[in-house]
């Protein structure tokens, strides 16, 4: 696949929660802001780490009340939503090669490892996530947490 590296964002699986969880409504409006800016300038990509990450967390139970944050057929939905939205960028062996040197170098869990990899691998220079130190550079990506702005982090 061909990333205009000039440009492009990497999207973490937590700015695809937020835009579909209801229980805090200020991330969800600025991920849904976030996103939908990304879409207009052709800006973001997803990792296919992503999405199957999306899908496992908004499709679990969660806490006592047992309920998912949305059902299978909803998360199915959103999920396609993202599909045809966003361009998916999926694994090969050199990311995964990446991953476990970021694993190693940068100790990083390895899905932290698996998502910066596919930033590397691609020549993406900028990862959205809330689960990153802002601002650190990790080789040659740099990470953004988006909900600083607002001071929600």
């Amino acid at each position: 696949m061909n990333v205009d590296s000039r440009v492009a964002i990497l999207v973490d699986t937590n700015i695809l929660v937020y835009f579909c969880d209801g229980r805090d409504l200020r991330k969800r409006e600025h991920a849904v802001h976030v996103l939908r800016e990304g879409q207009i300038s052709g800006e973001m990509r997803l990792a296919h780490q992503s999405l199957s990450e999306f899908m496992h967390s908004v499709t679990r139970t969660r806490g006592d009340s047992g309920v998912p944050l949305m059902t299978r057929e909803n998360a199915t939905r959103q999920a396609e939503y993202f599909l045809r939205e966003f361009p998916i960028l999926y694994p090969d062996d050199q990311v995964f090669r990446t991953a476990l040197l970021g694993m190693g170098a940068y100790k990083l869990s390895w899905f932290d490892a698996h998502l910066w990899a596919y930033a590397e691998r691609y020549g993406i220079p900028e990862i959205l996530s809330e689960d990153f130190q802002h601002g650190r550079m990790y080789g040659h990506v740099k990470m953004r947490n988006p909900f600083l702005e607002l001071g929600l982090a």
